[in-house]
Order: C-alpha cells, then sequence, then structure tokens
C-alpha cells in the first residue's frame, strides 16, 4: 500500500486570524501558516490567507473546501475583497481544474453564486510572528469572541467528525 503525499494549498476569504483558527482545527491538517498571498495579475494585490499543508486521505479535498466556503462569506461581493480575497489558490493547473469541479458542485448547496475564485498561487509571505497562531495563544480576546468561536462552533456543529479531538470555544 502507498501513502498518498501531504498537499499544500492556499486559502482566502477573511481574516487569517479566523481561516488559520478554522484549519488549525481540522484533523489531517499538519501545517497552516498564516500570512498573505497574491496570484497572478489581476489578482496580484497581497490578499489576508493560509498555506494549508494536509493529508488528503485524512481530509479530502472536497471536505476542505466545503469547510473553507461555509466559515467566511463565500457568496458575497463586499467592500473588503481586495484585502479579504475569496479564493483556493494552487500551485499547478491540475488541482487548479480539479478545485473547479469542486466549486461547482458545492455551487449547489448555496442559493447565491460563489465569488470565490481558483487562482495560481504566485508568492506568499508569513504575517509577522506576533499575529501567528492568534486564537490558540489568546482565545480570550473579543476579537476571537466575536468572530473566530462562531466559525468553531460552526466546525463543531456540522464538521464534528473532521476536527481534533482537542478543539475549543464557547458554544
Amino acid at each position: 500500500m502507498t501513502l498518498e503525499a501531504e498537499v499544500k494549498i492556499g486559502l482566502g476569504g477573511g481574516c487569517h486570524w479566523c481561516t488559520e483558527a478554522v484549519f488549525q482545527a481540522i484533523a489531517g491538517i499538519s501545517r497552516v501558516e498564516q500570512g498573505f498571498i497574491r496570484s497572478d495579475p489581476p489578482d496580484n494585490g497581497w490578499s489576508e490567507a493560509v498555506l494549508v499543508t494536509f493529508d488528503p486521505v485524512a481530509i479530502p479535498l472536497e471536505s476542505l473546501i466545503e469547510i473553507h466556503l461555509r466559515t467566511h462569506s463565500s457568496t458575497s461581493h463586499h467592500k473588503m475583497r481586495g484585502k479579504y480575497r475569496s479564493a483556493v489558490y494552487v500551485y499547478d493547473a491540475g488541482t487548479g481544474v480539479k478545485v473547479g469541479r469542486i466549486l461547482r458542485a458545492l455551487q449547489r448547496e448555496f442559493d447565491d453564486p460563489l465569488v470565490t475564485k481558483v487562482l495560481t498561487l504566485a508568492e506568499f509571505k508569513s504575517s509577522d510572528e506576533r499575529f501567528r497562531n492568534y486564537y490558540a495563544s489568546g482565545p480570550d480576546r473579543p476579537f476571537c469572541k466575536t468572530y473566530i468561536d462562531p466559525k468553531l462552533a460552526l466546525l463543531r456543529k456540522r464538521y464534528a467528525s473532521a476536527l481534533r479531538e482537542n478543539v475549543t470555544a464557547a458554544e
């Protein structure tokens, strides 16, 4: 039996503190790097995002993308889309095609059109170290209580089987 190698993908949609906390809670993810991503023009402005390294056997790409869509405003063209681009960033065209198929299939579960783009990951830069692991280092901060706890509560309610054992947050 051969084991499939870990895969790396970029996810952007909302505040990278929130996105980081969501994906740190998912089993099968070995690393979440918080920072800024840009793609090729016209999407080459820096946008908050995370790089996620995961085992596609433990957490299939389809599940990862569904969780991503459900934990940010993936159907909203709000005014902060430049800073919070809704996207799945890929390293190769084959993965991009697969992600596109997944997004089209998941669209059926949303009332409004998804605004999430499939983009080439051109460059990534890490957040300042003091902002990394934001939720893990201070879950009682007002920002965490207001914005991150509801996302973690959604994960526990809808995706409990995909979570690590030690995910905590106020109900």
